[in-house]
């Protein structure tokens, strides 16, 4: 039964309790990670009956072309928002890299989950079982669908080529295994584990490699900003560093102008209530690029019990448990690193990288 947008289910005793709906991508590892936040909530919300609505995205159905060529920001989101909108799902789980830096108007992301590995990893060829990057042999070719990924890697490793390859992680390791066309390609740490595929993983790529994407190994769930009790609902999920991180990761793109169809990328951590934000932005090729590290406090002892107004939205994140000035402290540091960076030309970095992708 449904009493106006909301829906409940009766039970055998009688007892009625409310359905919260959640929306997912059908793709296994999306399908996972749903799974993982439905438990979280069923542990702390025993009454809730929890049902998950799958469904393909554009991003799931173009496969046939590089993701940074499509130049839409919401590929894996648009359908699920819609279905949002809709009232037809009442939350749905993504992964935050997906999640462009401005959400459409009525919609928030309630939380943001504990940061599983935020690096790369390289998954290499069975007949290259042991190798690393730098072993591999001179032109041999590496797949990844991402510009970020590529531009890190040509300039780490100028012996190896690069060559676009999308699908989902079944997809693409499919791909890598059955044909010879790749003898490694590059995949995010965290789905991998998520999958239970770790034994895949032969090389974990640091910082001094490759840094990641913005919000890359954290979930977010995403909510109709006006629904004041699922979004209480789901605040309890929130991991504070990560929240803090990701804030200031994204308040960095935000403010670069970036999205997937430009090399921006990031490494952050928290260290003694220091929050350090590592940014950088690379051409195509990544022989030009400009890195800089920014650092803010964001001690949170003395403000535990500020009232967070969950009215605001601070690049799209409404996180009502942590501290309001943590999280404002995190976002100037965002929008800091991008000044900096802005100020030694990465404008002129990003805008030249945007036009040689669109010609390709």
């Amino acid at each position: 039964m449904a009493d106006g947008v909301y829906k409940y289910i009766r039970d055998g005793d009688g007892k009625v309790s409310r359905v919260i709906r959640i929306g997912t991508r059908k793709s296994q590892l999306a399908r996972i990670q749903t799974d993982s936040v439905a438990e979280k909530l069923k542990e702390l919300y025993p009454d809730v009956h929890l049902e998950i609505v799958a469904m393909s995205t554009t991003g799931d159905k173009i496969l046939d072309t590089a993701l940074s060529k499509i130049g839409e920001k919401s590929l894996f989101t648009k359908e699920l928002e819609n279905a949002l909108e809709r009232n037809e799902v009442d939350l749905v789980v993504h992964s935050l890299k997906d999640l462009p830096t401005v959400l459409p108007l009525g919609f928030t992301i309630g939380a943001v989950l504990k940061r599983e590995n935020p690096q790369d990893a390289v998954v290499l060829h069975p007949k290259h079982a042991g190798k690393s990057l730098d072993l591999l042999p001179n032109k041999s070719i590496i797949g990844t669908s991402s510009l970020r990924r590529a531009a890190q890697l040509k300039k780490r490793f100028p012996h190896l080529e690069f060559k676009d390859i999308r699908g989902n992680l079944n997809t693409r390791l499919k791909k890598l295994d059955e044909n010879n066309d790749f003898s490694a390609i590059i995949l995010a740490a965290a789905g991998l584990q998520r999958m239970g595929w770790e034994t895949r993983i032969s090389q974990v790529l640091g910082p001094e490699d490759c840094m990641y994407a913005v919000g890359q190994g954290a979930l977010a769930v995403e909510v109709r900003a006006r629904d004041q009790d699922i979004l209480e609902m789901v605040s309890v999920l929130h991991d504070p560093d990560t929240v803090l991180r990701c804030i200031a990761e994204r308040a960095f793109l935000r403010h670069l102008e970036g999205g997937c169809s430009v090399p921006v990328a990031v490494h952050t951590e928290v260290k003694n209530s220091q929050l350090y934000l590592t940014g950088a932005v690379y051409s195509l090729d990544g022989s030009d690029s400009l890195k800089e590290t920014m650092q803010t406090s964001i001690a949170l002892d003395s403000q535990e019990q500020e009232q967070v107004d969950e009215k605001v939205q601070r690049v799209g994140i409404t996180a009502l448990k942590v501290s309001g000035a943590a999280q404002d402290a995190a976002e100037r540091l965002g929008v800091d690193l991008a000044n900096l960076l802005l100020s030694k030309g990465a404008k002129e970095i990003l805008t030249v990288a945007r036009q040689l992708n669109d010609a390709r």
